[in-house]
């Protein structure tokens, strides 16, 4: 094929013009062509087969589905001689009988080769079909999981809620005792109430039961249960400030003691 032969192949193909002209310096670079005068324009076929044709349309930028309908236009024309072995089974089958199906033996060589390529699109169908359904029994799993373990953050979630409530309701009655006995000792004491130190005896407050802990718990379960419900309870966190508040001067009173 020549420079000349190749630029109308092109541009019967649709490529526009400044595309064409430089495909074609290209390929005869590439020395896929020849230049024009070598090679008579009148000397029947201008490409081998289809695989070719297919391959320079390719690299000219033409997608494959408009390549193979101008492949077929172009045997019709008798611009190819041969159909390739590459995408013969995208071509008509009258092309086919014309030009590559002379004998039964031909005709056996392409039923055979159709059936090897349907029987392995078959098996990659399976394949995929397997692997999908995998991938949904999975994902069916994780999302039952995720379920599970947000039933489960729920139901802590409400516990923590109750106990933070139970905290700051004994909290509050204990501020009121805390506040009357300061009254009561400045009515003693004649002194100014913010002047008067209160210290309550442990016995007075038995941290242990009121974090839910048995009465042999060590000090440093006591120390987690309060850090616990600080943690739950911190306006940072989306805690309430008030229980907050009451938590950590329960918090800060255990601590005195111990040092104590």
């Amino acid at each position: 094929m020549n420079t000349d032969q190749a630029y109308e192949l092109l541009t019967d193909a649709g490529v526009n013009e400044e595309i064409s002209i430089q495909t074609v310096r290209r390929w005869l670079r590439e020395r896929k062509i020849k230049y024009v005068g070598t090679v008579p324009q009148n000397a029947g076929y201008i490409l081998d087969d289809t695989d070719q044709a297919l391959n320079l349309l390719k690299d000219a930028g033409v997608s494959d589905r408009i390549g193979i309908q101008i492949v077929r236009r172009w045997l019709r024309e008798g611009k190819i001689q041969n159909v390739g072995n590459g995408r013969s089974e995208y071509l008509p089958n009258e092309t086919l009988s014309k030009v590559h199906l002379n004998n039964d033996t031909d005709h056996e060589k392409i039923i055979g080769q159709l059936k090897v390529k349907i029987n392995t699109q078959d098996e990659l169908i399976k394949g995929m079909e397997q692997l999908h359904k995998a991938s949904i029994d999975t994902l069916i799993q994780q999302r039952d999981s995720l379920n599970k373990e947000i039933v489960n953050l729920e139901h802590e979630n409400s516990d923590l809620q109750k106990e933070t409530k139970k905290l700051l309701k004994e909290n509050i009655e204990f501020r009121n005792q805390l506040l009357k006995l300061t009254e009561e000792l400045y009515k003693g004491n004649k002194k100014e109430p913010d002047k008067v130190h209160v210290k309550l005896p442990p016995k007075m407050y038995d941290y242990r039961q009121k974090l839910g802990l048995s009465k042999t718990a060590s000090n440093k379960e006591v120390f987690a249960g309060y850090k616990k419900l600080l943690k739950v309870t911190h306006p940072d966190h989306g805690g309430n400030a008030s229980a907050f508040h009451y938590i950590k001067i329960d918090y800060d009173y255990f601590r005195n003691s111990i040092k104590e």
